[in-house]
């Protein structure tokens, strides 16, 4: 097994002398899936399969009403919202969940098995829907969540978004991977140009925050985000909450970045925002 300390030394022979082949093992890197144990959703929903960019990516869907799309995260898959389903159906709404491409029992993507690209949690969400009925509100998870935003972005109608530890802008943590694997901007350069070309979109166009701004065409928005963490800034979260035309905030401390998922009272404020009213009642 090549150590953490080994790939640096790599890397920073590869800065020095070979920068390009050393972009093409950044991109491979940093588009590689973790891949967990996977099990059946409990309980099981009506399961379906859609073709996207001519591959099958595989969803589920439970009760019935306004639809509730739920978009796991980087490495993850449809159970790990398994605590809201339950909710929201008693809430009167379908819930679909969908495993993006390359995550779960999806096919892999464009960039081959063990690979993903963020772009295709987006193009997987925006074909889900176009399939099985329009969106009332989405609900996305880390770099879901920032897919799921990018998709309003772009046009995917929605009348609520809820975002929960999302990214604001993926290219700011470009940085922190170079400095994690040993390299500097002669590699980060060109592995961002190869991940421009790849996914056909500038970088730019991926920052969330970014393309928010001075927006009034949007979805109401909640941001869940939590102080302890690890994986995504809480400050991104309140980036996009401070961008967005109408957003409101919910912080907690000591959940971490998954654990939030499970979370009894973070599920109780999602449903409750995405169930609630806030058209004036007359008063007698």
């Amino acid at each position: 097994m090549i150590t953490m300390a080994v790939t640096r030394r790599m890397f920073g022979v590869l800065e020095r002398v070979a920068p390009g082949p050393g972009a093409v093992l950044a991109e491979r890197i940093w588009c590689s899936v973790p891949r967990g144990p996977v099990r059946p959703a409990d309980p099981p929903g009506q399961r379906f399969t859609v073709t996207v960019h001519g591959r099958p990516v595989v969803a589920e869907s439970w009760g019935d009403g306004p639809a509730v799309y739920l978009m796991h995260g980087w490495g993850g898959w449809r159970g790990q919202f398994q605590s809201f389903v339950a909710p929201l159906v008693a809430a009167g709404h379908r819930v679909v969940a969908l495993d993006a491409p390359g995550h779960g029992d999806s096919a892999p993507g464009a960039y081959g098995r063990g690979r993903g690209l963020l772009t295709e949690f987006a193009d997987a969400l925006t074909e889900v829907t176009r399939i099985a009925g329009p969106a009332y509100a989405i609900v996305g998870h880390s770099a879901g969540g920032t897919a799921t935003a990018l998709a309003a972005l772009d046009g995917l109608t929605a009348e609520r978004l809820v975002l929960i530890a999302p990214m604001a802008d993926p290219l700011a943590y470009t940085t922190d991977f170079a400095r994690s694997l040993g390299f500097d901007e002669r590699i980060r350069t060109r592995f961002l140009r190869r991940l421009e070309r790849r996914v056909g979109r500038r970088t730019t166009e991926l920052d969330v925050a970014g393309r928010a701004t001075g927006r009034d065409d949007l979805p109401a928005l909640l941001v869940a985000h939590d102080y302890a963490d690890k994986e995504v800034r809480y400050a991104d979260g309140q980036a996009i909450v401070a961008a967005w035309p109408e957003a409101e905030g919910r912080w907690s401390n000591g959940l971490g970045h998954r654990r939030i998922l499970r979370d009894p009272a973070t599920v109780a404020a999602v449903v409750d925002f995405l169930t609630w009213s806030r058209v004036a009642q007359p008063v007698s």
